[in-house]
């Protein structure tokens, strides 16, 4: 693995959240980039507008697919959980991008392996389950945590693979996967101090991380 990078520079952009502003500052000028479940078309409508990028956006809600066509955003109806390949080929995109979308999807392992498929680089944020937050209440009360990042009731969550970062950093190294860059936030988007970066396992609430296939094996 590499080096990770925690404190990197973020120009926040108007009304855009703080994690997706840690998003927008690692994708280059004029690439091209997807981005599943893509939401209402926010993080697109920035990058097309301050980064030049020509975007394409996987969304299954009919409602949020309103609101990137009115933001002008080229978007597909579908299924993530149904794979890529009916829709992009091989080496498609300079990015593809994943927001907090990962642990609901079925098979997560194989869903990253269709990402590095059609893109050269792959960034996911997702909720971490080893907050100390929630080890609190499964070690102390002995239930499925509650926290402001993960609010649902184990029988009504859309999350069906909660994972932690040491989860994420070993499925990579298993799946030939280089990390290029990662950090924390918590739960209200809000980059870290030295403390969270020092131990983010443990006090980052959302982990963001930005990757590639090994090309050194």
């Amino acid at each position: 693995m590499s080096q990770l990078k925690n404190n990197l520079p973020v120009h926040e952009g108007e009304g855009l959240r703080a994690d997706l502003s840690i998003i927008a500052d690692w994708i280059r000028p004029d690439s091209k980039v997807l981005d599943l479940g893509c939401g209402d078309g926010t993080l697109l409508a920035y990058l097309r507008d301050q980064r030049k990028v020509l975007g394409y956006g996987l969304e299954i809600s009919p409602f949020n697919i309103e609101d990137c066509v009115e933001k002008n955003i080229n978007v597909i109806q579908a299924d993530l959980n149904d794979g890529l390949k009916a829709f992009f080929s091989d080496n498609r995109f300079d990015y593809v991008i994943m927001s907090q979308t990962l642990q609901a999807t079925q098979q997560p392992d194989l869903l990253i392996e269709e990402m590095l498929r059609v893109g050269d680089e792959g960034i996911v944020t997702f909720p971490n389950m080893a907050h100390w937050s929630a080890r609190l209440q499964l070690g102390l009360k002995g239930i499925m945590p509650v926290t402001k990042n993960l609010p649902n009731q184990w029988f009504n969550t859309p999350n069906v693979h909660l994972c932690t970062l040491n989860d994420f950093e070993v499925l990579c190294k298993k799946h030939n996967i280089e990390i290029l860059q990662r950090t924390v936030v918590d739960h209200s988007h809000r980059r870290g101090n030295w403390l969270m970066n020092m131990f983010p396992n443990l006090l980052g609430e959302i982990a963001i991380y930005r990757f590639r296939r090994n090309l050194s094996l």
